[in-house]
């Protein structure tokens, strides 16, 4: 895990920048191995298991709770043992580093949670 991104906190985005390139995005992604980069380079994701919904769903709580810490929500998709995060900044509909320093705040709470 990339100790620079978490250590970052996300900015408003006020729109009317452009998204991040894709060799831009490519190389956040490096710093966030687990997340997988879409085909047009507008979005990230990973998935998440766990041994059953109570954990998933407290595990989603905890993500909601940064994410308005942070001002940068994402989509999620729940259920039974499983949670999908999705990252797209909606203002420039594509990336920008505030997707990616959530992403890696994510890992770190994942770990926490994992290793608990």
């Amino acid at each position: 895990m990339n100790d620079a991104l978490q250590g970052k906190t996300c900015t408003p985005c006020r729109g009317g920048m452009p998204p991040l390139t894709r060799s831009e995005a490519e190389n956040f992604l490096a710093e966030i191995s687990a997340w997988r980069l879409d085909h047009d380079a507008r979005r990230i994701e990973r998935s998440f298991r766990f041994a059953d919904f109570r954990a998933a769903l407290a595990f989603v709580d905890s993500v909601g709770a940064l994410a308005e810490a942070e001002g940068h929500h994402p989509d999620i998709q729940f259920g039974w043992g499983y949670a999908t995060i999705f990252f797209q900044t909606k203002k420039i509909k594509g990336l920008q580093e505030n997707d990616f320093i959530m992403a890696a705040k994510i890992d770190r709470l994942f770990a926490q949670v994992a290793g608990a």
